[in-house]
């Protein structure tokens, strides 16, 4: 099952999580991430396509071009912040004495 970024709300991700936890599985948050790391390289490869587009005149429709470039660049600052949260947390378990 693939989400796109904007499919992704706290609620649905939220019963992803407890469907998961309650048939067993524990990978499956490894296989979200994926996903959705998956889902933000396609809207980066069509923003590429669509400012392509722009360049060579190509594009019949500007407004939606403009879009589809907005939803990859917002879709990876998503995904830098969620790396940094993690990257943070990860720190903070290190300073954790044992």
């Amino acid at each position: 099952m693939i989400k796109t970024v904007d499919s992704l709300s706290p609620i649905s991700l939220q019963n992803d999580i407890v469907n998961n936890q309650q048939s067993g599985g524990g990978s499956d948050f490894f296989q979200i991430l994926q996903d959705s790391l998956n889902e933000v390289n396609d809207k980066q490869i069509k923003s590429d396509k669509a400012l392509s587009d722009i360049a060579t005149g190509r594009v019949k429709d500007l407004h939606s071009a403009a879009i589809t470039i907005d939803k990859a660049e917002i879709s990876m600052k998503v995904m830098l912040e969620v790396r940094n949260k993690a990257l943070n947390a990860y720190k903070e378990i290190l300073k954790t004495p044992i």
